[in-house]
């Protein structure tokens, strides 16, 4: 009795996109250059958080004022009155008036009974220096990303150009053996510091800036859809109609640290009835965008309708 042989499974077609699969449309908001300063507003509510934690040099500082005051109206006690019975002792360049009824004048205590001047000393700690020097390096870090852009072959000549001077560096520190502790102590002697009042209101002020950046995106955008190109703007939604079956698309990622922190790029649309080239700034998360809109402009599809006989 013959065997039957095996009979090989087919392959399996590749997975085909359904039109559930296709996105309907694709939203594209060109954004200003103030969403990447994120970091610093993130640093700065972490050093509030720390400095509202502590609540020590504030509190310092109102003792401090509270007992400068106090000495000042210790040292008119000790002072005579003139004619008209008032005591003027000078604070600052500005005097101050006491009258004698309330600070009677003792002639009759000796010089050495004069109370010595009290110094009060503001207790800050080591970790606020720090909260407040790396506020002062993020920022100056964010402020550069923005300021300048950086391409893959900038990027990469900048990677070069800090090994360099690394290295240079440590042959000179290993030269001169002196020379690190007193530049790290120099370094050190800057004590920047700034109280919790400070972040928190630099925060508020950023983030107001970014509450208005998205209202003001809700009033102009694009929108892709599988036929056309539309461009919402004006308060009233003022609207712009270009042919999509014809368009094209180009992606360009012109600074490597901007899209390292929001994946944002730039988007050329050439439009077939148009002659300049639209082009769109600092589209966040772009890779997703550029590929859900290459699949949706480049889906065929086919409609079949047979006609009853």
């Amino acid at each position: 009795m013959s065997q039957d042989p095996p009979i090989s499974a087919a392959p399996s077609p590749p997975p085909v996109a359904t039109a559930s699969e296709m996105p309907d449309h694709v939203y594209l908001v060109s954004y200003p250059k103030i969403v990447f300063l994120y970091p610093t507003v993130l640093t700065a509510l972490f050093c509030s958080i720390v400095m509202w934690a502590t609540e020590e040099s504030p509190a310092n500082e109102i003792v401090a004022q509270q007992q400068q005051n106090s000495a000042v109206v210790m040292k008119a006690a000790m002072q005579a009155p003139d004619e008209n019975g008032n005591v003027f002792v000078p604070d600052d360049g500005a005097a101050k008036s006491f009258s004698a009824k309330t600070a009677p004048a003792n002639d009759s205590a000796p010089e050495s009974a004069t109370p010595a001047p009290q110094t009060v000393l503001i207790r800050i700690h080591p970790y606020q220096y720090i909260c407040a020097r790396i506020f002062l390096i993020v920022f100056a870090l964010n402020m550069v990303v923005i300021s300048f852009d950086f391409p893959r072959t900038t990027s990469l000549t900048w990677f070069f150009a800090i090994t360099a001077i690394v290295i240079g560096l440590w042959f000179l520190f290993s030269q001169y053996p002196g020379l690190a502790p007193k530049l790290v102590h120099g370094l050190l002697s800057i004590k920047p510091w700034a109280n919790a009042s400070f972040y928190m209101i630099y925060t508020m002020i950023m983030l107001f800036l970014y509450m208005w950046v998205m209202i003001s995106r809700r009033f102009d955008y694009w929108e892709v859809k599988g036929n056309e190109l539309l461009h919402h703007h004006g308060f009233l939604s003022n609207l712009e109609r270009f042919s999509a079956p014809n368009l094209r698309i180009d992606k360009e990622i012109n600074d490597l640290f901007e899209y390292m922190l929001l994946r944002s790029g730039r988007l050329i649309i050439h439009a077939s009835n148009e002659r300049r080239a639209i082009v769109l700034e600092n589209i966040l998360f772009i890779n997703g965008k550029e590929d859900r809109i290459t699949r949706m402009l480049g889906a065929l599809q086919v409609r079949v309708r047979t006609d009853k006989e």
